[in-house]
């Protein structure tokens, strides 16, 4: 089984996340933070991956943190789950419309960690989450994770389903791309050897 428990604990955050990744879309989020734990039940739902996820962090100061380190503690289980990486079929991309709105994220689980960032909105907040938020949270994941990550909301105009679709869009990738390819085996989708 591909699973992972991860602990991190700092003075601003304290979280706890177990993943398998072979599951069936169950999660248990509560980050304190509404929209976050919506976005996160999310991307365990269309990525079957199991999030199991508790969050205690400084919301008087703002939320923060707490989004930050979340993404850093699901992109650390992600990468620990996966291991040697062997079998894998590495690279995926989903689009995801919802209502008005159309998004794409493509990825490579390739351990060298990038983001780009296409997705522009239009309001400040959404709930009591900062947008600028959004943006930090994919980071931290992909850093953790190693992945590169390229995310870019083609067109919409409501910000709540453009980050949603960002968020589903994550997870149908992830999806396929953490699958393990029956044509290739245990050998690790690389020339390098490496991964």
């Amino acid at each position: 089984m591909r699973i992972a428990k991860v602990n991190r604990k700092t003075k601003e955050t304290s979280i706890e996340a177990e993943i398998n990744l072979d599951g069936t879309g169950i999660y248990k989020i509560d980050t304190g933070i509404g929209f976050l734990n919506h976005m996160l039940e999310q991307l365990s739902k269309h990525s079957l991956v199991d999030i199991n996820l508790k969050a205690k962090g400084d919301l008087h100061i703002d939320l923060h943190h707490t989004t930050e380190d979340s993404g850093i503690v699901i992109g650390e289980a992600i990468a620990k789950a996966l291991g040697d990486k062997k079998g894998i079929k590495r690279y995926a991309h989903a689009y995801i419309p919802m209502d008005e709105t159309l998004s794409r994220v493509s990825l490579d689980i390739s351990n060298r960690p990038y983001l780009i960032w296409n997705v522009k909105l239009k309001v400040e907040k959404l709930g009591e989450m900062d947008t600028e938020l959004f943006k930090e949270w994919f980071q931290a994941f992909s850093q953790s994770a190693g992945i590169t990550l390229h995310v870019e909301n083609i067109y919409g105009d409501n910000s709540h389903h453009i980050i949603e679709s960002c968020f589903k869009g994550l997870a149908r990738a992830l999806r396929l791309a953490l699958e393990k390819d029956s044509r290739a085996g245990d050998s690790l989708p690389s020339t390098k050897g490496i991964l």
